[in-house]
């Protein structure tokens, strides 16, 4: 028998699902970070464009750079250093 197909949202029905009061909001979408800014990745379920995989959920990155509505991070996953284009809804200040 053939097995069943698995696609890159598999196994994230809880980190992809918004909660009765989640409510996405002009200004999560606005916010604004500064070069060097430690932010957490946070994947926001009701802004598709712009997903990061899921198993970045969670993870502290650097902001290097703004590519248009995006902005540019860097970390290492293991020994490989790894960038990717976020939108700022997916992205969470760190507070000291």
């Amino acid at each position: 028998m053939a097995e069943k197909s698995r696609g890159s949202q598999h196994g994230a029905r809880h980190k992809l699902s918004a909660g009765p009061r989640d409510k996405l909001t002009v200004n999560e979408q606005l916010k604004d970070f500064e070069v060097g800014e430690k932010v957490r990745i946070h994947i926001n379920a009701q802004i598709s464009e712009g997903r990061p995989h899921q198993r970045f959920h969670g993870k502290t990155v650097e902001v290097t750079g703004k590519r248009g509505e995006a902005f540019e991070v860097e970390f290492t996953d293991g020994k490989i250093s790894k960038s990717l284009q976020l939108k700022s809804g997916h992205l969470k200040k760190i507070e000291d």
